[in-house]
């Protein structure tokens, strides 16, 4: 990490004094409620709220931590970092909440970040954030109590720098949409190609295998496409019967079938899937034009079904990028769920459900390895069901919900239905 000199911690905590009076803070505290909300002022303001006197609580130190930089390739993979270290170097007894401070209503002036509060009785929490503080890319923030009031410091060693003005903590009111969804649009969902390729563009550097998947994408990415036959998208959580329906679908229609991301990014998705959002899904945005690609020509020879597509890679990454309950989703028909205006868009988009339990069940008889994310879908609730939603949100095409409970017979003769009724097969 970047280490700075005394003057230059000096300037920045004067600084970033300035800037975070006029932002907000969130601190996803509860995932089951909203976030609690405050701002800053130089005058003492009470905390006679509840729930703020169990934020800032009696017990034990308090710190957060906010990734602050222009550069946003190296503060999402600053952000990554400080993430997995606090995961694996904080004691026990210290709780680590998501947190974030933004400039309301201002698209992508979200600073994404983490609050801790340290219970243990030794100083390892500071050990950690010396190394933090050391990189000029993050924040660190203090907290001191006194009877029901509680100001914020910028945080530093003993004896490095001193604090430019004491910053009372202010209860603010939550904002009409959460915060996360202002930095959603071409940071966590694409909505074209060039924001996408530029992701990759910029990291080529850092990640040498950027390089491949950007030759691949110029070599076989078209933008256009003639009239040809009906494109089918086939969408579902795993163990959904994506698969089985699929092939079914590509025997009885006599059907290309295609599965996105494509083949041809298989040997580039491990290397991908260990970055930050930010650039993991420009991988996946990029396979969906390349998928797109494909679809155009395919299409002028027989009917297409694609396994996965779009609504896939947005409705992971809507569940992702907002934290906390499902209400945290961007509106229903936000402008955030519309189909990209470059990518090619089917004809019919099916969306496979079962219960939760029949899936696991499905899961288990499989007995297969299982990607990040389905590992979270099973274990997090909140992020199956913003998944779920997610999909059923998103515009232009709409996905068709279909029970894929039955049996596999009784689901292809549901979903032949139809197609004939709504691609003319």
């Amino acid at each position: 990490m970047p280490h700075c000199s005394h003057f230059t911690m000096l300037k920045r905590a004067m600084f970033l004094c300035g800037q975070l009076r006029s932002r907000v803070f969130a601190v996803e505290f509860d995932l089951r409620k909203e976030p609690f909300y405050f701002s800053l002022s130089t005058s003492p303001q009470l905390l006679s709220n509840l729930d703020y006197q169990q934020l800032f609580g009696e017990d034990g130190k308090l710190y957060s931590l906010h990734v602050h930089c222009d550069d946003r390739i190296q503060k999402a993979r600053a952000h990554a970092e400080i993430k997995h270290g606090l995961s694996e170097k904080l004691p026990r007894d210290c709780d680590v909440f998501e947190a974030s401070s933004y400039v309301p209503d201002v698209k992508n002036s979200v600073d994404k970040g983490f609050f801790i509060r340290d219970r243990s009785t030794t100083a390892l929490s500071e050990e950690i954030l010396k190394k933090y503080h050391q990189n000029k890319s993050v924040c660190v923030i203090s907290y001191k109590r006194e009877g029901q009031y509680c100001w914020q410091e910028m945080w530093s060693p003993v004896n490095q720098v001193e604090q430019v003005e004491r910053h009372y903590v202010t209860p603010a009111a939550a904002p009409e949409y959460h915060p996360s969804t202002l930095n959603i649009k071409n940071s966590d969902v694409y909505y074209c190609i060039d924001e996408a390729y530029k992701v990759l563009r910029e990291c080529s550097d850092i990640i040498p295998e950027s390089k491949e998947v950007l030759q691949l994408v110029d070599e076989q990415v078209e933008t256009s496409r003639g009239d040809g036959f009906p494109v089918i998208v086939i969408e579902g959580l795993d163990a959904t019967g994506k698969t089985t329906l699929t092939e079914a679908l590509r025997e009885s229609l006599n059907a290309t079938l295609l599965k996105s991301p494509p083949q041809c990014l298989a040997s580039f998705r491990q290397r991908f899937d260990s970055e930050p959002p930010l650039i993991r899904r420009a991988f996946y945005a990029l396979g969906n034009y390349i998928t797109a690609a494909h679809i155009g020509k395919e299409s002028l020879r027989a009917p297409v079904i694609v396994d996965r597509y779009w609504h896939s890679t947005a409705a992971y990454a809507f569940a992702t990028a907002v934290s906390g309950r499902v209400e945290n989703l961007p509106r229903p028909y936000s402008e955030l769920y519309q189909w990209p205006e470059d990518l090619l868009q089917p004809d019919l988009v099916l969306l496979l459900t079962v219960n939760p339990e029949e899936r696991l069940r499905r899961l288990s008889d499989r007995g297969q390895g299982k990607t990040i994310e389905e590992t979270e879908l099973e274990v997090n609730q909140l992020f199956r069901l913003k998944v779920e939603e997610a999909y059923k949100r998103i515009q232009n095409p709409a996905c068709i919900i279909v029970d894929a409970s039955p049996s596999p017979q009784e689901v292809l003769q549901q979903v032949q239905f139809l197609i004939r009724n709504n691609c003319h097969l």
